[in-house]
């Protein structure tokens, strides 16, 4: 009320963690919105406070240490199957050990009660419950940094094929308005094959957030079958919600991903976006009265980015065991005016090692992802290679260095073709801008919004790209042989590989490679010279 004294605590902003973080949605501080909404109905009245989890509802906790054991950080005494799709697994909090004094049967607790009293080497007790609280700027700590030698398969094929990420790994994903930056994070959301996704909505629209929780629930894993919803938790922190809290947002979802990281899961982390934090950073040291640097971003601008990315990665986990968890970070860049070189995005690029950028002129040709094949680059390809000739196909990497030798000749003939036209070229150059035509539509683009299209196996990619080349190489070699090109691209072969990323069937797609194989100059009339 008015005139009542305001007294600090002095602690830092904390997060609680524990059973009932999936299928939740918070704003920046961890207040659950769908409590605040039944509490104050839909705008958020002043003051209002409620517990980030529910400290009434009863889980069952399945105990699994026993009265007499050591236990040290990060080791489990319980489990709870909070949704079908994740174990939760209840730690000892990091720099706690000591032997179990006492500890409860399996059954159905709330997650305030005790569940076990540790007993030191000092002889002092500490209690573990059933959550733990974590303050949002410290990073939760692991015993050693791993490489990053798994795939984050996304089912998307610009990035699974051309610039892959590994689990652990860290992307920029940036983008002028209207290049589709959102759709791209909401279909990374979906379809990487991370055990757990953290989706932030860090001063974006209000109606993208609303999306997500629309469509979630309706939407099924690729993995396991359930809904999308069982294995993910949302903060939003929309654009007309404070900045101060927005601001926080993005270091909530870091910690909570860090926190499912040292259960041993893989998390995926998505933040849309990372301009619109840098923003509240300024508006904040604004506030503060500090000296403004480049673009009147914080001076501190770079180390804060810097801190946020380098959170990512995989780790072996802290637990007197063996356990290996990681945190991929894919942030949404939102640069003014789609201009590369301001502060956000070049601090941005130094740290990450997969950029995907997302550019206004594919858009416009309705190229979705309008990412450019040609800006975009991954430095985790090298790490990876062995890696995609075990799981996508030995001749692999082969394919896709012939697809971007492809698309760079394309690129060349392009400015020639603006000149004088394609008809003016020779017919070996009109097979290459045909073959990257068919590689461009019919393997690039990939429409979010189709049933079977959204997502893309890795088994199915390598078939797809398969398919294209040996129908270039098939449009050589008839070309050789005497056939008009306008002969051959009005085969009936050119309409089936437009619609193979439409097919369910993988076999399918096999069956289309020996019908490429068949055709041969005997089935056209060749008019000799």
């Amino acid at each position: 009320f008015p005139g009542e004294k305001v007294v600090g605590t002095g602690e830092p902003l904390s997060v609680m963690l524990g059973p009932g973080l999936m299928k939740q949605i918070y704003d920046g501080i961890q207040r659950p919105l769908p409590n605040i909404k039944e509490a104050s109905g839909s705008f958020i009245g002043r003051g209002i406070e409620t517990p980030a989890l529910d400290l009434e509802a009863k889980w069952d906790f399945n105990v699994v240490a026993k009265e007499g054991d050591f236990v040290s950080g990060g080791d489990v005494i319980a489990e709870v199957q909070e949704t079908e799709a994740f174990l939760h697994k209840i730690m000892v909090p990091p720099l706690v050990s000591g032997t179990i004094k006492k500890i409860t049967k399996s059954g159905n607790y709330t997650i305030d009660e005790v569940l076990a009293v540790l007993e030191g080497e000092n002889g002092e007790t500490y209690e573990v419950k059933g959550h733990q609280i974590w303050p949002v700027r410290q990073p939760r700590p692991f015993k050693k940094r791993l490489a990053s030698d798994e795939i984050l398969i996304t089912g998307q094929r610009i990035f699974d094929t051309f610039f892959p990420i590994a689990k652990g790994g860290v992307a920029a994903v940036p983008g002028p308005f209207g290049t589709g930056k959102t759709v791209t994070q909401h279909s990374l959301a979906k379809f990487s094959d991370a055990d757990v996704v953290v989706y932030v909505g860090c001063g974006e629209r209000g109606n993208e957030m609303t999306q997500v929780l629309e469509e979630f629930p309706h939407l099924s894993d690729p993995k396991t079958g359930l809904p999308l919803m069982e294995r993910t938790t949302m903060i939003a922190n929309t654009s007309n919600m404070p900045v101060a809290a927005r601001e926080a947002s993005v270091y909530t979802g870091v910690t909570m991903a860090e926190y499912l990281r040292d259960q041993g899961y893989s998390v995926a982390m998505m933040a849309d976006s990372t301009s619109r934090w840098a923003e509240a950073m300024r508006e904040i040291s604004g506030r503060l009265e500090e000296m403004p640097g480049e673009g009147g971003y914080p001076a501190y601008l770079g180390s804060k980015i810097a801190a946020y990315y380098e959170r990512g990665g995989k780790v072996e986990c802290v637990t007197s065991g063996e356990r290996i968890g990681s945190v991929s970070i894919i942030g949404a860049v939102s640069p003014p005016g789609g201009d590369f070189s301001e502060p956000v995005t070049q601090n941005t690029l130094r740290i990450v090692k997969a950029f995907w950028a997302l550019t206004k002129k594919l858009a416009e040709q309705r190229h979705f992802p309008a990412i450019s094949y040609l800006e975009s680059y991954t430095l985790y390809w090298d790490v990876l290679e062995p890696v995609f000739k075990k799981e996508f196909s030995e001749d692999f990497p082969v394919l896709r260095n012939r697809a971007f030798r492809l698309l760079q000749e394309d690129n060349d003939l392009q400015e020639i073709v603006q000149l004088v036209g394609p008809d003016a070229l020779p017919p070996a150059e009109r097979i290459t801008l045909e073959a990257a035509r068919v590689l461009k539509e019919d393997y690039l683009q990939q429409n979010a919004f189709h049933d079977i299209d959204a997502f893309c196996s890795p088994r199915k990619q390598t078939t797809m790209l398969r398919n294209i080349f040996d129908l270039y190489d098939k449009m050589k070699e008839l070309h050789d042989a005497g056939v008009e090109l306008k002969e051959i691209t009005d085969l009936d072969i050119f309409d089936r590989i437009a619609r193979m990323k439409y097919e369910e069937s993988e076999d399918e797609l096999d069956n289309l490679n020996s019908e490429i194989n068949k055709i041969s100059s005997t089935d056209f009339e060749i008019i000799a010279v």
